[in-house]
């Protein structure tokens, strides 16, 4: 269209000089071929559907202008969905390390354990002869062969390959333990072998003890010589005898301050800045049965010592590696507030009443004493005794998850009371959110905030959404946007279109901040090799990572947490236009910045008039950046050979003033950020 109008200027001029006699042509032809064009090219822009639309936003930036937002506005939530934690955010690179893989669909208690040479040379059963009571499965490896008959050049053994490979870099350390008992002496060799047979990384084992009949721990630092992303781990054996295996366990030392946290996706989880940290589900803390929903006692204390379950929601075992806290543990690592979200006697298949209800309350009493109890408490003691004698920050609670909807309404709202009676007598300072929604009609019992989740199925729903807080109730309890994106058609495995409605949603959501406090994507990682929802911000596989455009966006809004929202005056035609002001002090160097955010869902661009009022006349805009997020086709999404296809892309307005006017690229999100 540019080029339309470069043409349409250039007529015009030839035209104009033609009709004052500075130019003259002397074939008529050309005269009316002329004309001809000039009114083709003004048809053309009168029906080009990027052009066209203009609007004006009026900003009062005066001190006493806004409100303040939450300083808990931005978050994150985790569930372990999609190998989020298991293969993914936990870098524990064994898959089922301690044998006890069970569930509808895990082929065996072995999986995906493979064993190395074939019978007789070797046999691998499992038995319930572990040294760890909880975990009463070991592996059983009868070898029948050595260097002299018939085992393999390496030995015989067993082999895992992690969660779809594991990544093995050069030069990079990783600590293996596990233990080992046996009716001969220890000879046995641990290894991490690529895709190709060739070893990565090797340590020789012998002697462990003086009786190998009694377990025994075993730990090795194997440094690798070659880099292989998708390998495996393998301990063999080349001597006859039966030797017995439990917890098998394979880490990186380079995660996250020793935390256990694969660095790269813990860093994109904290350039979010989240302010809270929602945890562990989500359905996850369901289960659709009882017995598989998430019980945070058998997720503390020895790694060894936890059973691990079977996820029967999104169908897949976890050793719960990430556990209850561990989860505490990343919230205080990321700075952020965690929310914890307990079982309160429902799943999706099974209920509790309120007769029966006590147990489940006196879990969840646990449970808080564990995160923020005395050191020398009895849960607290567990916390102490795992490194972190201080109490977690932890002030939120949310008693269940979506529970609160259809025939479950009658059983949530006989439970909740209970829940929230007995944890407001012992923590009358815990935040206890409900999962009942309040935004179109009171709530009939007491809670702190409420639960809103939303998925959107169409780009234009998703974009409006948050009108729903227009008329919400001023007085009462505040929303908490637990979990909300654009799903389905419109939103691929992560579109551009998406971000840009979801776009329009947080800046309804920013301009009722005074009735929302916090805001959460979801869900926020994928492993490649599991999708079982899409999309998620964060897509990974065992050495690479990248952020679909929703990702970008919420980097966008991260420093609305705490900011002063304007009040501003969007003056358009266009129901597909929405507009923000915020104004915050930098924590760098207390530069005051002024950001506006423009999200434009239509096909056809914007030129918007944006003025800016309220302001000292001393006050001068030091630097304009513009960041855009937008892509040739709103369909477009990132990817792992593209991850950057669809980023915010910086450039500098030179001499800003108080009044501009801008172009806004169709389907994009445009953020204006002016340094006072």
């Amino acid at each position: 269209m540019k080029l339309f109008m470069l043409v349409f200027i250039i007529l015009g001029i030839l035209l104009s000089f033609s009709q004052l006699q500075i130019l003259s042509f002397s074939n008529n032809v050309i005269s009316v071929h002329l004309k001809a064009m000039y009114l083709l090219c003004i048809i053309l822009m009168a029906f080009d559907p990027t052009e066209g639309q203009t609007a004006k936003l009026v900003i009062n930036a005066s001190r006493s202008s806004g409100m303040q937002i939450p300083d808990t506005f931005m978050g994150v939530f985790f569930e372990e969905i999609n190998h989020a934690g298991a293969g993914g955010l936990w870098a524990e690179l064994v898959n089922n390390r301690g044998f006890e893989a069970e569930g509808e669909k895990v082929p065996s208690s072995l999986h995906p354990w493979e064993v190395i040479g074939d019978k007789p040379a070797i046999v691998v059963s499992i038995d319930q002869t572990s040294v760890f009571q909880r975990n009463r499965n070991a592996l059983r490896m009868e070898v029948h062969c050595d260097h002299s008959s018939s085992c393999l050049p390496d030995g015989v053994g067993i082999s895992n390959p992690g969660f779809w490979g594991m990544n093995i870099e050069k030069g990079k350390k990783y600590k293996v333990v596990f233990y080992v008992r046996s009716t001969e002496g220890i000879d046995l060799k641990v290894s991490f072998v690529g895709t190709n047979g060739g070893k990565l990384a090797s340590s020789e084992i012998s002697g462990v003890g003086v009786n190998a009949s009694t377990w025994r721990r075993v730990e090795r630092v194997l440094e690798a010589t070659e880099t292989n992303h998708y390998s495996s781990l393998q301990i063999t054996a080349t001597g006859k005898g039966t030797v017995w295996l439990d917890q098998v366990s394979a880490m990186p030392l380079d995660t996250y301050k020793g935390h256990g946290f694969r660095m790269d996706l813990f860093q994109m989880v904290a350039e979010l800045k989240p302010r809270v940290f929602r945890f562990p589900g989500g359905c996850y803390v369901e289960g659709n049965v009882l017995k598989n929903a998430f019980q945070w006692k058998q997720t503390v204390g020895p790694w060894e010592n936890r059973r691990g379950h079977y996820g029967d929601i999104w169908d897949y075992w976890t050793d719960d590696g990430f556990g209850f806290f561990e989860g505490l543990q990343l919230a205080e690592d990321l700075n952020a507030l965690p929310i914890w979200v307990f079982n309160n006697g429902i799943s999706h298949s099974e209920q509790v009443n309120v007769s029966a209800i006590s147990p489940f309350v006196q879990d969840a009493l646990d449970g808080i004493e564990f995160a923020i109890g005395s050191p020398t408490s009895r849960w607290g003691s567990i916390r102490a005794s795992m490194g972190h004698p201080q109490p977690f920050n932890l002030k939120y609670l949310a008693v269940g998850n979506e529970d609160c909807q259809n025939n479950l309404i009658p059983i949530y709202q006989g439970n909740y009371p209970v829940f929230y009676e007995a944890i407001k007598r012992v923590y009358p300072d815990i935040q206890i959110i409900t999962n009942c929604d309040a935004s179109k009609q009171p709530l009939t019992h007491p809670a702190d905030l409420y639960d809103y989740h939303h998925y959107s199925l169409t780009a234009n729903d998703m974009f409006h959404k948050a009108e729903d807080f227009d008329h919400a109730s001023r007085t009462g309890p505040k929303a908490f946007v637990s979990e909300y994106a654009l799903i389905k058609e419109d939103a691929g495995n992560g579109t551009l279109l998406a971000a840009v409605a979801e776009a329009g949603f947080l800046i309804g959501l920013e301009k009722n901040s005074d009735v929302v406090s916090m805001v959460n994507y979801a869900p926020l990682f994928v492993n490649t090799n599991d999708r079982k929802w899409t999309p998620d911000a964060i897509v990974f596989d065992s050495h690479q990572v990248y952020g679909i455009p929703s990702y970008w966006l919420i980097k966008l809004f991260k420093e609305s947490s705490g900011a002063t929202f304007l009040n501003s005056t969007l003056q358009t035609d266009s129901p597909t236009l929405a507009a923000s002001a915020i104004s915050w002090k930098s924590s760098v160097d207390g530069t005051s910045i002024l950001r506006i955010k423009v999200a434009n869902l239509d096909k056809k661009a914007v030129i918007i008039e944006i003025s800016i009022e309220g302001l000292e006349s001393s006050v001068s805009f030091s630097k304009l950046t513009k960041t855009v997020l937008t892509s040739s086709n709103p369909m477009d999404e990132n990817s792992f050979s593209e991850p950057n296809k669809v980023v915010p892309k910086e450039s500098l307005i030179q001499n800003a003033g108080k009044i501009i006017n801008v172009h806004i690229d169709p389907v994009s999100v445009t953020s204006f950020d002016f340094n006072m």
